[in-house]
């Protein structure tokens, strides 16, 4: 069965929403939008929203639901690396691995309180919400004069969350990175062609052979561009390593695996899930654990880019991951959502966020632009879902 022209835009909104979006603000801002650095920046600036926004598509295709904590988590994991790292001069290994495992205890504790006690989320993650950021101001005043803890001189954490890959200096051209960027797009030609073929062959629906090959032209055009604008750049920033292997790991737990398929299935109907043998209850405690680990990771990155550590970290970092999934298409209600989708949702706040900064419009400004945005999209969803029936 093919997709009609009509499907495969409907399905590509977002994507051409993005596009025009990028080329208005490129236009606007004389072509700074296009510069290697602002490439750069786009990927650095917003890696947290890709990286949490995986963790909060999972959260919400359970039923909607969403995790308000995430941020002030990113607040006390930071403060506590930070002090550990920096004031105690611990191995940084050592520190990544305790945030980590506080990380895990307080998913696992959240989780039972959601999937076992029944306490709503948005009621247990508010509790986190508040107590986190308490805690980690109170780390973080209580060792620094100026309420902040440097990691500047803790090099190996840096290199690790901060750094770049076949570093070199900006303006020259990154062969290394250019030839890493060939090989990607190679793969994605591949693997579009192949996934095609798969499910012609077993009846599914399917791009027409010719949409096939726009698409995978187009996106390996956009590779390949992003490529070479980073290997201009200096390298390929580590951070961009990160949201590779999350966004990778995800996609393949939601499209290929038993578990993803069961977040959809407990978020369409739950009790239809249970009755069919879904052990629904799990599906929450891992859903929630799972945010915590993802959060431990955000923490790492935004410790890494700022290189300190303060009382203003994370703040709306939830609001940010909840926009880039709604705004990428993940259901408000549960049951639907792509990983693709969400990292269009992400670099479309990423890209408004780097615009209307270069174009120096006011912060405020900034937020009802966001506000619109995210109001659209789910205004589109809900229409979508109305035509549909």
């Amino acid at each position: 069965m093919k997709k009609t022209g009509l499907q495969i835009l409907k399905d590509n909104t977002m994507l051409i929403v993005l596009v025009l979006v990028y080329l208005f603000f490129t236009w606007r801002t004389g072509g700074a939008m296009f510069s290697p650095f602002n490439f750069n920046e786009l990927i650095t600036q917003n890696a947290y929203v890709f990286i949490l926004a995986s963790g909060m598509l999972m959260c919400m295709l359970t039923g909607g639901n969403i995790d308000l904590a995430c941020g002030s988590l990113v607040c006390f994991l930071g403060a506590i690396g930070a002090y550990f790292m920096a004031i105690q001069e611990m191995n940084p290994v050592i520190a990544i691995i305790l945030m980590l495992l506080i990380g895990i205890v307080y998913g696992c504790v959240l989780g039972y309180l959601i999937a076992y006690i029944n306490i709503p989320p948005w009621i247990a993650t508010l509790a986190g919400y508040l107590a986190f950021r308490g805690l980690g101001t109170n780390i973080l005043s209580s060792n620094s004069k100026t309420g902040s803890i440097s990691v500047k001189k803790v090099e190996s954490f840096l290199g690790i969350f901060a750094g770049k890959l076949f570093k070199t200096k900006m303006g020259i051209l990154n062969v290394p990175c250019l030839v890493v960027g060939i090989v990607i797009a190679v793969l994605v030609v591949a693997l579009n062609v192949i996934n095609r073929a798969n499910k012609v062959k077993k009846g599914y629906e399917a791009d027409t052979m010719a949409m096939m090959l726009g698409k995978s032209v187009l996106e390996a055009a956009v590779i390949l561009l992003v490529a070479y604008k980073l290997a201009m750049a200096g390298g390929i920033p580590t951070v961009l390593v990160w949201v590779g292997l999350v966004v990778l790991f995800y996609n393949f737990i939601t499209e290929k695996t038993t578990i993803g398929r069961h977040f959809y299935v407990v978020g369409g109907n739950r009790e239809a899930a249970r009755l069919s043998g879904v052990n629904t209850r799990r599906i929450m405690f891992v859903a929630y654990l799972n945010m915590a680990i993802v959060t431990v990771i955000t923490t790492w990155v935004v410790l890494g880019r700022v290189q300190a550590a303060n009382s203003t970290a994370g703040t709306n970092f939830e609001m940010d991951a909840i926009s880039a999934c709604v705004v990428g298409g993940v259901s408000a209600y549960g049951g639907a959502g792509r990983i693709f989708g969400m990292v269009i949702g992400a670099t479309l706040i990423g890209v408004i966020n780097l615009g209307m900064s270069l174009m120096n419009i006011d912060a405020n400004y900034q937020k009802v632009v966001k506000g619109v945005v995210l109001l659209g999209a789910v205004a589109f969803d809900i229409l979508s879902k109305r035509r549909s029936k």
